[in-house]
């Protein structure tokens, strides 16, 4: 089976250049062999031209406009890399029956509540993200192509600018730290998206499990403010050089920080669909972090 990799650079296209190995042969597209990242999705003939070129069983699109607020700078960029080029890379994998695999983001919903959020709950993006990541979404399942697309939240990893790695270096830092306190969702690693996307896309492609949209995270729930406490404890107790005290790690409220972008308060997603229908069972938030914590204090 040959697999064409968009964004193998990023968070989760990193994890993915090792997980999607065992499946087949994994053509990476990068800068120097064709469109990627997300400044390359705004390419539409080139991203057009490297599926009609590799002819892959399997497309899996890594990269995306990740920079929330500068979206709401952007909407034409972001539109064109988070919605038009999915969509042409949908279509194309319908040209030649390959299979979509396409990460979205809790971004789609409004927050509201407190319930876990469910694939076929009502969307209401806030924000430029949040609506171009949506109509990519639209354009995908209206393309016809087989398809895996997964919506997923707090995404980080041992590489790349996420928060974890942001707090680990604050903590060494400041000696006060103010996070917020008021917004709720479960920090899942780029390493358990890229393995759950090849058991998944394995079973799938033998035509044992359906396509269609499912909600990949971590189990389990926290808020930003209990995430940053637990990573700087975990780092903490492993001997890495902590400046910020337990007791100087304050709680905000999301008012207190404004942002161009509205965040949704509440990011929880409901993994069921995902864990019936591929027999996984998704760890706790805290294994993801505690082994990202461990790597980043041995480097």
């Amino acid at each position: 089976m040959k697999l064409l990799l968009l964004g193998p650079n990023g968070q989760v296209g990193w994890e993915l250049r090792r997980a999607l190995a065992p499946l087949g042969q994994v053509v990476v597209a990068d800068r120097t062999t064709g469109p990627a990242v997300a400044g390359d999705l705004a390419h539409i003939e080139a991203l057009r031209d490297a599926v009609l070129r590799e002819q892959p069983q399997v497309i899996v699109n890594a990269a995306a406009y990740t920079a929330v607020d500068k979206a709401e700078q952007e909407p034409a960029l972001a539109r064109l890399v988070n919605a038009t080029a999915p969509g042409v890379l949908a279509h194309a994998a319908a040209s030649c029956g390959a299979w979509l695999v396409h990460y979205s983001t809790d971004y789609v919903f409004d927050g509201s509540g407190t319930a876990e959020w469910r694939e076929d709950d009502p969307t209401k993006p806030l924000s430029v993200y949040g609506k171009t990541k949506l109509e990519g979404e639209e354009l995908i399942r209206q393309s016809g192509c087989k398809h895996l697309l997964f919506r997923t939240c707090w995404v980080y990893a041992s590489r790349g600018k996420n928060f974890l790695r942001t707090m680990m270096r604050l903590a060494t830092e400041r000696d006060q730290l103010k996070i917020v306190d008021d917004q709720h969702g479960a920090p899942t690693s780029a390493e358990l998206i890229a393995d759950v996307t090849a058991h998944a896309l394995r079973l799938a492609s033998q035509g044992k499990h359906p396509g269609g949209t499912y909600h990949l995270a971590a189990a389990g729930t926290t808020s930003w403010h209990e995430y940053a406490h637990f990573l700087i404890g975990t780092a903490r107790a492993t001997g890495h050089p902590v400046r910020v005290a337990d007791d100087a790690i304050a709680a905000c409220r999301t008012a207190d920080f404004p942002t161009p972008a509205r965040r949704p308060q509440n990011s929880r997603l409901a993994t069921d669909k995902l864990c019936t229908t591929f027999g996984v069972t998704l760890p706790p938030w805290q294994d993801g972090v505690w082994r990202a914590v461990q790597e980043l204090c041995v480097k």
